[in-house]
């Protein structure tokens, strides 16, 4: 057998890319500035997924 059967799963943090995505598209458009709102909520969900990958690595 493989030795990944006793591995952690690993975490996923593209869903907050997803998000950030979306609600600042939503806030953009609520501020007149849905193109800003966009590369916002993309930068903040870019962070928050590299966090977690970072996380991740740590703790293997």
């Amino acid at each position: 057998m493989s030795g990944t059967e006793n591995s952690q799963p690993r975490l996923a943090g593209g869903i907050f890319i997803a998000f950030g995505l979306l609600f600042g598209a939503i806030i953009g458009v609520a501020m007149d500035q849905p193109s800003a709102g966009l590369v916002i909520g993309m930068g903040i969900g870019c962070i928050i997924a590299v966090l977690i990958w970072v996380i991740d690595r740590k703790r293997r």
